[in-house]
């Protein structure tokens, strides 16, 4: 009876880790390669979230994280490195309460050094997640990742 039990859990533990693996080995996403679903302003994005959230999450995201990839233009509002030295530049009307934080990708942070604030620019990345209502009181942004300057 032990050995089976033994064995239950040896097939169940190589199971798991199988499947860890390959979920760890599974080629990820490459955002800069994929069709452009829109391209909008930053203001535009802003302004769809916060009218209407649920309608703006129902056209941009996917519960299958394949969300749509989108290219944002605006203006350089701010520019900061992330914890895991990643560019993360906010696009930001003067009018608007928020912004759209766009966070460069290791190999493609060379591409937004030379980005200035006031500077207007097209940035291609994948939408992560937008902002309602409340958002504009905690002060936050709608979140594209996985970004790159569009040329």
């Amino acid at each position: 009876m032990l050995k089976k039990i033994i064995l239950v859990v040896a097939v169940f533990a190589i199971l798991g880790g199988s499947y860890g693996l390959y979920l760890y080995f599974m080629p990820h996403r490459d955002v800069q390669s994929t069709e452009v679903f829109t391209t909008i302003s930053s203001g535009d994005l802003v302004a769809e979230y916060l009218k209407d959230n649920a309608a703006a999450n129902t056209k941009y995201l996917a519960d299958d994280g394949d969300s749509k990839v989108i290219i944002v233009t605006g203006k350089v509002f701010s520019k900061e490195k992330d914890q895991k030295n990643q560019w993360v530049i906010i696009l930001k009307d003067d009018n608007q309460p928020v912004g759209v934080s766009c966070t460069f990708m290791l190999n493609t942070n060379k591409n937004a050094e030379n980005l200035q604030k006031g500077q207007s620019v097209k940035i291609k990345g994948v939408l992560r997640s937008g902002v309602d209502e409340d958002s504009e009181m905690l002060g936050e942004d709608v979140i594209i990742e996985n970004c790159d300057v569009f040329k």
